[in-house]
């Protein structure tokens, strides 16, 4: 592989930004997980590594106006340059819908100017204050049902690391495949084959970051996969390298 730029290293890379991370307030709460903020000043430009979730961000780079980045099949890699600040809001999985205008799905892996977003054109200008935004747009009766659904089921692959087939949620859903298929399609983008690898590899980044020895055979069995190999692969579609080499993002323990 390429040489490794050493900013990504050791943990350099959490000192080298100024994040922030705030929970929303209790009316934005049914819509957005966290509200979050980031600046940097580099000298040379430095590759951002951003791992997929199923979920939309609306954030705003310096002094552009908002953009809607919809949910990443795979890793994206931003590039950082000079002095610049970011602040964003990473909306629930599921409840993007009524202000997409569209199924999520054709979101995926796209991002739009806020004007371009169907359920967003003609909307007021960017006056840089992410609340006020998300408070004049978000709909007063909040996510409906479906959205609430599909949002649940995604916590619930989140939360039990035993579901590792789409079958075995469809059946806890009390919905044929096929159904859920479609709700993910409609609510979350990304379908829900990827949605349950993803949250099985987050254990693998969970693993790397703690830092120690990882029985990475064992570690596979216990995800679901057949092989250590079928585990490096998945891990290196999704994260863009493999788990070895990505674990040098964190420091040594």
């Amino acid at each position: 592989m390429a040489e490794r730029d050493p900013r990504e290293l050791g943990g350099h890379w959490r000192t080298a930004q100024r994040i922030a991370v705030d929970e929303p307030d209790a009316d934005l709460a049914p819509w957005v997980e966290r509200l979050w903020s980031a600046s940097w000043e580099y000298a040379e430009p430095y590759r951002q590594k951003i791992v997929p979730l199923p979920q939309v961000h609306v954030s705003a780079i310096g002094d552009a106006g908002p953009r809607v980045v919809g949910p990443r099949s795979r890793h994206l890699v931003r590039e950082l340059a000079g002095r610049s600040s970011v602040v964003g809001a990473a909306f629930l999985p599921g409840v993007f819908r009524p202000l997409a205008g569209c199924p999520v799905g054709d979101l995926v892996d796209r991002e739009l100017d806020v004007a371009d977003v169907p359920g967003l054109a003609g909307e007021p200008a960017w006056d840089g204050d992410m609340t006020g935004w998300l408070r004049a747009h978000l709909p007063a009766e909040g996510p409906g049902r479906a959205a609430r659904e599909a949002g649940q089921l995604v916590a619930q692959v989140a939360a039990d690391p035993t579901i590792a087939r789409v079958d075995r949620l469809a059946a806890a859903a009390g919905l044929g495949v096929r159904t859920l298929q479609r709700l993910f399609a409609e609510h979350v983008g990304p379908g829900p084959k990827w949605v349950i690898r993803r949250y099985r590899l987050q254990e693998v980044v969970a693993r790397l970051e703690a830092g120690g020895p990882v029985d990475w055979a064992a570690l596979a069995a216990t995800l679901g996969y057949a092989d250590q190999g079928h585990l490096s692969r998945d891990f290196t579609d999704l994260f863009g390298e493999p788990p070895t080499w990505y674990a040098r993002r964190y420091p040594a323990t």
